[in-house]
C-alpha cells in the first residue's frame, strides 16, 4: 500500500531537513540519491515538494520573513522551517493541493515535530499568505 499525502509530505520535510543539514555543514550532497534513500518507491510528489522547495527557497524565505512579526525563519527550529516552507511553497506554487489542506497539513506536522510556539507561527504564516493570495 502506498503512502498518504501526510506521510508524503513528512518524507519530504525529512528530505529538506537533511538538505538543510548538510548545507550548513558544506557536507557535499546529491539530491535524488537523497530522495530514494527516504522512499521506497519513487514518488513524484515527494519531488515536487523538494525540488520546488530547493528551487524557490530565497522567494519561500523572503515570504514567510515578511510574513512574521519579530521573527525570522531561521529562527525557528530547523524541523519547522521545513514544515513552513513546503506549507508556503503549495499555496503560492502548487496549483493542486488547495490551500487550507496545505495549511492543514503543515500545521498536523507541526504538531508532531515542533513546539506550540512554532506551530502557531506556521498557522499564522500561512493563513496570512493564504489570505493574501
Amino acid at each position: 500500500m502506498g503512502l498518504s499525502r501526510s506521510e508524503l509530505r513528512e518524507k519530504a520535510m525529512v528530505i529538506l531537513y537533511q538538505i538543510d543539514i548538510m548545507k550548513a555543514n558544506n557536507i557535499n550532497f546529491n539530491v535524488e540519491e537523497l530522495i530514494n534513500e527516504n522512499l521506497d518507491i519513487d514518488n513524484e510528489f515527494v519531488r515536487d515538494l523538494v525540488y520546488g522547495v530547493t528551487t524557490h527557497l530565497t522567494e519561500i524565505d523572503e515570504l514567510a520573513n515578511k510574513n512574521m512579526k519579530n521573527w525570522t525563519i531561521d529562527r525557528i527550529d530547523k524541523t519547522g522551517a521545513q514544515i513552513l516552507r513546503i506549507g508556503l511553497y503549495e499555496i503560492v506554487y502548487d496549483e493542486e493541493t488547495p490551500n487550507i489542506v496545505a495549511i492543514n497539513e503543515a500545521v498536523e506536522l507541526a504538531k508532531k515535530y515542533s513546539d506550540d510556539d512554532v506551530r502557531k507561527i506556521i498557522n499564522a504564516v500561512l493563513d496570512k499568505v493564504n489570505k493574501e493570495n
